[in-house]
């Protein structure tokens, strides 16, 4: 291993999380895929109320999808919420609901990556794989100083191979974990914090003065901004919801929207479109939400109906089935108009 006083900083200065110390191939599986472009501080609330609810493989096979999103609600990226739930009824059914343990297995369930198949192989089984996510790639690309754009695929190999050439066989996890930390606290994006960085010494873009300047990235494309009209239908102390089929969000429950059009105009038909009648009551204002690709720039409308009329993936629920039921973040602002409706009401 090129990097002697790693593990030793590790172990005096590793970060104290939830799931740090497990070995539990389940629990970290959990903890990774949860920490996927997400903070580690806000996934530390949701791993531990995801192990109370669903301790092993059995009980989230168990599990109905609702039930797993719901816990998930605020988490975002629910595709890996049910990528979970997909894959822990994979592991009951195929490997009599045991965490395989070979690299190969692990990387062949849903919803796991290189990475997240070496976190936990490398965590769990002490087995030799490299965890290169956005941490590992800044630091190894500062300290063998790697000029060229990090997201091209054979300097991604390059990078690959260091961290293969370098790892310490003995004890992959932890290296793997204290390239993380290192990344998260120390070999930060920007200016990192030199001083304090057990691989100093061994840092080619140190000695060059040109950390700052690493790695190299392509400019990201911004997310695209899109209007969307939200309808709070409200009938006799009941709202509509409809559950998402469409990619994103799938399996979610949202209000009714109007995606494209955010106008009263444009919700009136839309509700038109769908056979309902109901009549305008208010304009409710506007709300924003960002995901990674897309901003949608919502604007809210109440709506009474005179009959809770069968719709189409549609259900008329109360303000306590409205608590129950899992919805995007993007909801947010329309759950909480939403339930001040059903108060009134």
């Amino acid at each position: 291993m090129a990097y002697p006083q790693l593990l030793s900083w590790y172990r005096q200065n590793k970060r104290t999380l939830p799931f740090r110390g497990v070995q539990d191939p389940y629990a970290i599986w959990v903890s990774e895929i949860m920490l996927q472009q997400t903070r580690t501080e806000t996934v530390a609330g949701y791993y531990l109320r995801f192990l109370s609810r669903f301790p092993d493989v059995a009980a989230l096979a168990g599990a109905s999808e609702q039930e797993v999103l719901k816990l998930w609600e605020g988490l975002g990226y629910y595709s890996r919420a049910r990528n979970l739930h997909r894959a822990a009824r994979l592991i009951l059914s195929e490997h009599n609901g045991r965490f395989p343990r070979t690299y190969e297995a692990v990387r062949a369930l849903p919803g796991i990556g290189d990475y997240t198949a070496a976190a936990i192989c490398s965590i769990a089984y002490r087995l030799p794989y490299t965890a290169i996510d956005g941490n590992l790639t800044r630091v190894i690309s500062r300290v063998h100083d790697i000029q060229e754009d990090v997201g091209i695929p054979s300097v991604q190999r390059r990078i690959r191979q260091l961290a293969e050439e370098n790892i310490d066989r003995q004890n992959p996890g932890d290296w793997n974990q204290a390239l993380m930390d290192i990344g998260a606290s120390i070999c930060v994006p920007g200016t990192p914090d030199c001083a304090r960085c057990p691989l100093r010494d061994q840092c080619e873009a140190y000695r060059q003065d040109d950390a700052d300047l690493l790695p190299v990235r392509a400019a990201a494309k911004p997310p695209l901004p899109g209007d969307v009209g939200v309808a709070l239908i409200t009938c006799g102390g009941h709202i509509l919801l409809q559950q998402r089929d469409a990619a994103m969000l799938r399996g979610l429950w949202v209000f009714v929207l109007n995606e494209g059009n955010n106008t009263r105009e444009g919700m009136e038909k839309k509700l038109k479109s769908m056979g309902m009648r109901a009549l305008f009551s208010a304009d409710l204002g506007d709300a924003r939400h960002v995901f990674t690709h897309r901003i949608w720039n919502m604007r809210l409308y109440h709506f009474t109906a005179p009959a809770a009329a069968p719709v189409k993936g549609g259900r008329w629920v109360d303000a306590e089935a409205l608590a129950a039921l899992p919805l995007p973040t993007a909801m947010k602002t329309a759950r909480q108009l939403a339930m001040e409706l059903l108060k009134e009401e």
